[in-house]
């Protein structure tokens, strides 16, 4: 079952990565313009439907995925998406990734392969009971709420990307939970039970807020403040999560040490990337033609 886990998310993490680069190819071929007509004129392109596939098998995969196995090993692989983003971009565009973002991609995968080694996650209960939840809609909420007041404009460009990224982290994490409760539903119990679950709506609703937030947050400020924050704070929380719901477990003590050793890396990595790779910004964020960020 962990295997499978580890196999869907690299999966969905890898399409979603080839979602972004195909939708952000078909975007540079697009006049300036937005709305209704530009939805069209993208749709009568091959390569944006072939993006749009992309995201919805990533999101099929991150369903099984999280039904196989525990969101605090689920969520950090997704890390990955930013790597295989940024590779896919780099060969669709006929751009080649230089030396410094080969060590910053080595670096990224060398700590999240530490983290997720020294944690172990262990534990996959696919079900939460209302007195776990609602403590943990609270906390989650009102955090995201708690983030957009102190994200209000006059704060420091910098502040206000971190801040309002850290928020769409949290929306990412709060998905996830409520996309593996009605997973699992949908495994159990069949479509009609899915249809009828509250995570169902809840992880819609709280997804699409989440976008919203890391649009603000892009547009906010450097991608060097905002995507640290999304990358770190997804993980982290989903851990949390993960713990507080579905009684996952994760190593503690002494293991601490390299686990905080692998989450450096990673936020080194993720830095140097968004630095060093000159299509990176284009790739996460787009150019202004879409005015939606290419990926999760």
């Amino acid at each position: 079952m962990i295997g499978l886990a580890v196999g869907f998310a690299v999966l969905g993490a890898a399409s979603n990565a080839m979602g972004t680069a195909f939708q952000r190819k078909a975007a540079s071929t697009v006049a300036q313009g937005g709305g209704l007509r530009l939805l069209l004129a993208l749709a009568r392109r091959p390569v944006w439907l072939a993006g749009i596939c992309g995201v919805l098998a990533s999101a099929m995969f991150q369903a099984l995925a999280l039904v196989n196995g525990p969101m605090a090993l689920v969520q950090p692989l997704f890390i990955m998406e930013l790597p295989f983003a940024l590779l896919a971009a780099g060969a669709l565009m006929h751009r080649r990734l230089p030396g410094a973002g080969w060590w910053a991609v080595a670096g990224v995968v060398c700590g999240l392969v530490l983290v997720l080694v020294a944690a172990s996650p262990s534990g996959a209960e696919d079900q939460a009971s209302m007195v776990r939840w609602v403590p943990a809609l609270i906390l989650c909420l009102g955090a995201m709420a708690a983030a957009v007041v102190l994200a209000r404009p006059g704060r420091s460009p910098l502040f206000r990307a971190a801040v309002l990224a850290a928020a769409a982290a949290i929306g990412n994490a709060l998905t996830a939970a409520m996309l593996k409760s009605a997973s699992g539903v949908l495994e159990a119990e069949g479509l009609d039970a899915f249809l009828t679950t509250w995570q169902t709506y809840g992880f819609a609703v709280v997804g699409v807020s989440s976008l919203l937030l890391l649009e603000n947050a892009l547009q906010a400020g450097s991608l060097a403040a905002s995507q640290p924050a999304l990358t770190i704070g997804d993980a982290t929380v989903s851990l949390m999560l993960g713990v507080m719901l579905f009684g996952e477990h994760v190593r503690t003590g002494v293991w601490l040490l390299p686990e905080l050793v692998g989450a450096g890396l990673i936020a080194w990595g993720v830095v140097r990337l968004t630095r060093v790779v000159p299509h990176a910004q284009q790739t996460l964020v787009g150019d202004g033609r879409t005015g939606t960020r290419a990926g999760r």
